[in-house]
C-alpha cells in the first residue's frame, strides 16, 4: 500500500500567501494515519517533556499533538539514555507520549535557546547540555536518529550562534557545511542495517542575507553531481530527500536587533533568569524583513512541502507570516514562556464583537493608553488578589457553558478552565471505600467542575507552587491552538486572502503588540524568584522596611 503524502495542500494562494493543508503521518506499520489540519501548533519541550507537565497533563491537553524534542539535553550521558530504550517507538515509550495521538520531531538543538555557543566545526555541531557544550558529528547524529526512530527529524545545520553580525565568509561556510551535512545524512552506503531517515526536515540556512538564503535553496534543487551521487539514489536533487522546511526565527531576530542596535542579551545579573527571546519584540517592520528572508529561501523550492516556524514572538508576527509567506506548523514556545512568567493568555482570532468579550463577572485584559488591549493577564499583579473569575474573558468555561445556554462564547477545554473530576478513585483502605460509598453526593467520574480562578492562580504563583505554571501552560497552549484554528476558519471563507487581511487589521487594532504586559510580568516574576533561597528572610525584612518607611504616625 502506498504511504499517504506527509503534507497535502487544501487552500493555497500560490507560492507565498495564506494556505490551509493537512499534515499526514503514515508510519507504514499498520497504525492509523495521524492527520492534523494546518496551520497547527508545535509544542516545545525541555529534556523530552513539556515544561511543568506530567504525563496526565499532556493527555488531557488536546492542543498537544505535534511535539518537538531537542536531543541536546540528553547528551549529559554517553550513550544518551534515549538510544538505549529499544522497541518500535522508543521516544513514545520512554517519554510517555501516545503513539496514536502524538507526532514527535527530533532536533539536535533547542531552537528557542539563543545563548552564545562555541562555533561549529567542519565535521561537528556544538550542542548544550547540563554538563556544558558537547560536539556532535554527523555519523553520531545518524546513529542517534536510527536508534530513537522519531516521526520527523531535522537535519544538522550550521547556524551561527556567535554574536552577530556574521561575515560573508562565515555565511558561505555555513551554506557549504549545511549542504554537505544534509547530503551525508541522506546518504545510505553498503551497510545493510542502514536506511535513509524518513521525513527529514531541513533548516533553510543563510542567516539574515536574502542572497545567501536564496543560494542555499538553489543548492537544494541543483542536480546531484555524479561524483557525489554515491548512496543518494533515487534522489536527483537533495530536495527530493527532504520532506519539509524549518525556519528558526530566534537567530534572525537576534541579527535584526543587532542591526538596529537594540540590546539582545540580559544586561545585569538580576536578568540571568531571563532568556534571550524575552527581550525580542515584533513589529510590522520586523515582520516585513522576516517575510522577505523566508520568501528568499522558499522562492526556488516546491510549494507542496510543509513549513515549520520556530520561536515567533507574538501572535501578530504569526499572522503576518501566515499572510505574507504561508506557514504550516508554529512553535508554541511563546505561549509556554508566558506561562513561565505568570501570564494567562486572553485573546481570540478573529476578533469577536465587542459585546462578546466584555463581561461584568469576568473582566477583560487591561487596556493601555493607546487604546489597545493586553494579550492576557499578569497574574503576579496584586490586582488579581480578589479576582475570582476564570482565566480568560474571551472564552467560557465548560461548567458555566453547561449550565447556561445563552452564553455564545467558545469554551476553553483546557484543564484549567474546564477541569473534570477523576475518572477513577484511589481507595487505599476499607475506610476510604466506606467514606466514598457513604457520601451523600458522590462525584460522578469525568464530570465538569468549576474553573480555576485568577485569584487562586495568583496565590499559587506567589507561594511558588509549580502547579500554577501547569495550569497556565495548559490554558495558554489551548488559547494558541484556538488562535490557529481561527486562522483556518477565516481561510475557509469565500475570499480567504481578503478576509484574512481584514481580520488581521482588526486584530492589530485591538491587541497590544508592544508587550508591555510581558515586561511587567517578567519583572514581577523575577522579584518572586529572587525572594527564594539563601538570605530570603533578610531580603523580605529589607523589602518590608522599605515599603513602610515614612508611614509611622
Amino acid at each position: 500500500m502506498t504511504a499517504a503524502p506527509l503534507f497535502t495542500l487544501c487552500v493555497t494562494s500560490g507560492k507565498f500567501g495564506p494556505r490551509v493543508g493537512s499534515l499526514n503521518l503514515d508510519r507504514e506499520d499498520g497504525t492509523p494515519v495521524i492527520r492534523t489540519p494546518t496551520p497547527a501548533l508545535l509544542t516545545a519541550t525541555s529534556r523530552g517533556v513539556v515544561p511543568h507537565f506530567s504525563r496526565d497533563s499532556v493527555q488531557i491537553t488536546g492542543a498537544i499533538q505535534h511535539i518537538q524534542l531537542p536531543f541536546e539535553s540528553f547528551l549529559d550521558r554517553n550513550p544518551p539514555v534515549l538510544t538505549l530504550v529499544g522497541g518500535a517507538r522508543p521516544l513514545h515509550q520512554f517519554l510517555g507520549y501516545e503513539t496514536d495521538k502524538h507526532v514527535l520531531t527530533l532536533t539536535l538543538r533547542d531552537p528557542s535557546d539563543g545563548r552564545k555557543m562555541p562555533p561549529n566545526g567542519n565535521d561537528f555541531m556544538s550542542a548544550h547540555c547540563t554538563r556544558g557544550v558537547r560536539k556532535v558529528n554527523l555519523p553520531t547524529w545518524k546513529t542517534y536518529v536510527q536508534k530513537c526512530k522519531p516521526d520527523l527529524v531535522v537535519a544538522l545545520s550550521d547556524t551561527p550562534f556567535t554574536p552577530p553580525p556574521h561575515s560573508q565568509k562565515r555565511m558561505t561556510k555555513s551554506i557549504e557545511r549545511s549542504i554537505s551535512w544534509l547530503a551525508d545524512f541522506l546518504r545510505v552506503l553498503d551497510d545493510p542495517s542502514a536506511s535513509c531517515p524518513r521525513n527529514v526536515l531541513v533548516h533553510l540556512a543563510g542567516g539574515a542575507e536574502p542572497h545567501a538564503r536564496g543560494e542555499f535553496a538553489d543548492r537544494l534543487t541543483e542536480p546531484i553531481e555524479q561524483k557525489d551521487a554515491v548512496g543518494l539514489s533515487p534522489f536527483n536533487t537533495l530536495d527530493d530527500g527532504v520532506a519539509g522546511y524549518v525556519f528558526d526565527l530566534l537567530p534572525l531576530h537576534t541579527t535584526l536587533a543587532a542591526e538596529a542596535c537594540r540590546p539582545i542579551e540580559p544586561s545585569s545579573p538580576v536578568d540571568e533568569l531571563l532568556k534571550v527571546s524575552d527581550s525580542q519584540r515584533s513589529s510590522p517592520d520586523s515582520s516585513i524583513r522576516l517575510a522577505e528572508l523566508l520568501q528568499a529561501s522558499l522562492d526556488p523550492l516546491p510549494v507542496h512541502k510543509p513549513r515549520f516556524v520556530n520561536s515567533p514572538v507574538s501572535p501578530h508576527e504569526i499572522l503576518r507570516l501566515v499572510r505574507e509567506v504561508g506557514i504550516d506548523l508554529v512553535d508554541g514556545f511563546w505561549a509556554q514562556r508566558a506561562a513561565d512568567i505568570g501570564v494567562a493568555l486572553d485573546f481570540r482570532f478573529p476578533v469577536p464583537a465587542e459585546s462578546s468579550i466584555t463581561s461584568a463577572d469576568c473582566p477583560a485584559p487591561r487596556t493601555r493608553k493607546d487604546g489597545k488591549m493586553d494579550l492576557g493577564h499578569n497574574l503576579f499583579d496584586s490586582m488579581y488578589r480578589h479576582d475570582h473569575s476564570r482565566l480568560a474573558s474571551s472564552f467560557s468555561d465548560g461548567h458555566s457553558a453547561g449550565q447556561s445556554h445563552s452564553n455564545d462564547l467558545p469554551v476553553c477545554p483546557c484543564g484549567a478552565c474546564s477541569p473534570r473530576s477523576p475518572a477513577s478513585r484511589l481507595l487505599h483502605s476499607s475506610v476510604d471505600i466506606q467514606s466514598w460509598q457513604d457520601s451523600q453526593r458522590p462525584l460522578p467520574p469525568s464530570a465538569l467542575q468549576p474553573p480555576f480562578v485568577r485569584s487562586y492562580v495568583h496565590h499559587l504563583l506567589h507561594t511558588h507552587e509549580m502547579c500554577s505554571h501547569t495550569l497556565l501552560a495548559m490554558h495558554n497552549l489551548t488559547v494558541l491552538s484556538a488562535f490557529l484554528e481561527g486562522i483556518r476558519k477565516v481561510l475557509g471563507r469565500e475570499f480567504p486572502k481578503d478576509e484574512l487581511e481584514k481580520e488581521i487589521v482588526r486584530f492589530e487594532q485591538k491587541y497590544d503588540e508592544d508587550m508591555v504586559l510581558w515586561d511587567e510580568a517578567a519583572t514581577m516574576w523575577l522579584d518572586v524568584e529572587h525572594a527564594r533561597g539563601k538570605g530570603r528572610l533578610a531580603r523580605e525584612r529589607g523589602k518590608q522596611t522599605a515599603s513602610t518607611m515614612g508611614t509611622a504616625a
